[in-house]
């Protein structure tokens, strides 16, 4: 089963799409893996202390894109395979760099600038 011990909620940010992303982070990272189980929508619920309706939105979305099949009266699995994955890395990773590329320019860096901070932390 999906664990959620180490999931961390932020501010700012609305808790159905946390967990979403903590989801998808992990699927990405292959610490999720297809056949997975999560946790029922009641216990993810009692676990973070939020509205069941919260972990239902996730979930459904969840559904929306495919990545988990749930069954009435059964248990959600994870739905990944090599391209979904690949598409998983791809979505989260250009978001990331678009916050960092904006970011940047809202500094003031160049290119060649925030090119050469990434390099001088990528070791």
């Amino acid at each position: 089963m999906i664990g959620f011990e180490d999931f961390i909620m932020a501010d700012g940010m609305p808790i159905y799409l946390q967990i979403l992303l903590y989801i998808k982070r992990g699927a990405a990272a292959g610490a999720i893996v297809d056949g997975d189980e999560l946790p029922s929508r009641r216990m993810l619920s009692a676990l973070l202390g939020v509205n069941p309706n919260t972990v239902q939105k996730a979930y459904k979305m969840l559904e929306d894109e495919g990545l988990i099949a749930s069954h009435a009266g059964a248990k959600s699995l994870m739905v990944l395979d090599e391209t979904t994955i690949a598409r998983l890395k791809k979505e989260l990773l250009a978001d990331e760099v678009r916050a960092m590329a904006r970011s940047f320019r809202q500094m003031g860096l160049s290119k060649e600038e925030a090119v050469a901070l990434l390099d001088a932390y990528w070791e």
